[in-house]
């Protein structure tokens, strides 16, 4: 009986002894990432220089313009209504989108590591996917004041009251964040082995998918699914609130006038959805592709520098009421 408990347990010590011999060498093969590199925008360095500059002044725009519109929505009295209750959430949203992406890009036009953390990356990837949604999703409930205001305007103060309001912003802020959880987390359990450049100016999904190691058929299909049923579904729910919008106005409105002004508030609207639309579709739509990601890293410019500097300028110059609050309030400093 002693023979025999010596005996297993010589054979239990060898299989252990395999196991951990087959685990050094597999951890031997891999090299398990810590950081990536973020590469940037172009591989012309001789660009960064003029880039650096453009990008500065657009982050500039945006933070100055979106500032200025949170401020005169929180301080002028005449603009306590639900349309820019939401239009200062959609300010404060294009400055927090921005600086998830935006410092980091301006630092490594010179930097020489380039290098960002694995938690770093992670945290960018979220809060980069939880600020979009909600921007997507801020958008549409936008869309849906607008309808609400000039198709119903007699149960508009009962629709869309404070308290309403107020639950809606906090809504269209919360389900994003869960949104994004789960790319992150799906995204932080791959295995990284072997090259850690990203081909990317920040940390997205797909980019990070081309490094992964191993089995991402599941996150391939969550972000084709989610990102194009979210984004597909919001952006067909804004483009029906417009529609009907329109074809309210011209059958029913019979002064030129209102219709005049409701268009151009309407436009104004359209106009910031389709230049926020346009790329994410594109992008996030495309099938995955590494040839693709080159035109990504361009593309993501767009909506990651250039929207959220046009956004203030598009309001401020088409909509007479910011015009006139910014008017007043600068008086009042001068």
């Amino acid at each position: 009986m002693a023979i025999l408990t010596v005996m297993s347990y010589d054979c239990y010590m060898a299989a252990w002894y395999k196991v951990i011999i087959s685990v050094s060498s597999l951890l031997l093969n891999h090299t398990f990432i810590t950081e990536f590199l973020l590469l940037g925008v172009t591989d012309i360095q001789e660009l960064n220089p003029i880039l650096f500059v453009m990008v500065l002044a657009m982050y500039f725009i945006n933070v100055f313009g979106n500032g200025a519109i949170m401020m005169i929505v929180i301080l002028d009295s005449r603009l306590y209504s639900p349309m820019y209750f939401f239009l200062g959430n959609l300010a404060c949203l294009d400055i927090c989108f921005s600086t998830v992406t935006v410092p980091k890009m301006l630092e490594n036009f010179f930097s020489t590591s380039k290098a960002i953390s694995f938690l770093g990356c992670i945290t960018q990837l979220h809060f980069f996917h939880f600020l979009g949604c909600t921007d997507a999703l801020l958008l549409t409930v936008m869309a849906f004041d607008r309808f609400v205001a000039i198709c119903r305007p007699l149960h508009y103060p009962s629709i869309m009251n404070r308290q309403v309001c107020i639950q809606v912003a906090a809504t269209i802020w919360a389900i994003p964040f869960l949104h994004a959880l789960v790319h992150s987390i799906m995204t932080s359990q791959l295995n990284f082995c072997g090259s850690n450049r990203i081909h990317h100016f920040f940390c997205d999904v797909k980019p990070l998918l081309e490094l992964a190691c191993g089995n991402t058929e599941l996150n391939r299909w969550l972000l084709n699914t989610l990102a194009g049923t979210i984004g597909i579904g919001l952006f067909f729910l804004t483009f029906l609130s417009y529609f009907y919008i329109v074809t309210y106005l011209f059958l029913k409105t019979r002064s030129c006038s209102m219709l005049h002004k409701a268009l151009s508030t309407c436009a104004s609207h359209f106009m910031v959805v389709m230049i926020f639309y346009a790329p994410v579709l594109f992008i996030y739509i495309n099938p995955d592709s590494g040839s693709s990601l080159e035109k990504d890293r361009i593309i993501a410019v767009m909506y990651t520098v250039v929207t959220p500097a046009l956004n203030p300028l598009i309001y401020a110059l088409r909509n007479k009421e910011v015009r006139c609050a910014l008017n007043r309030k600068l008086r009042i400093l001068l």
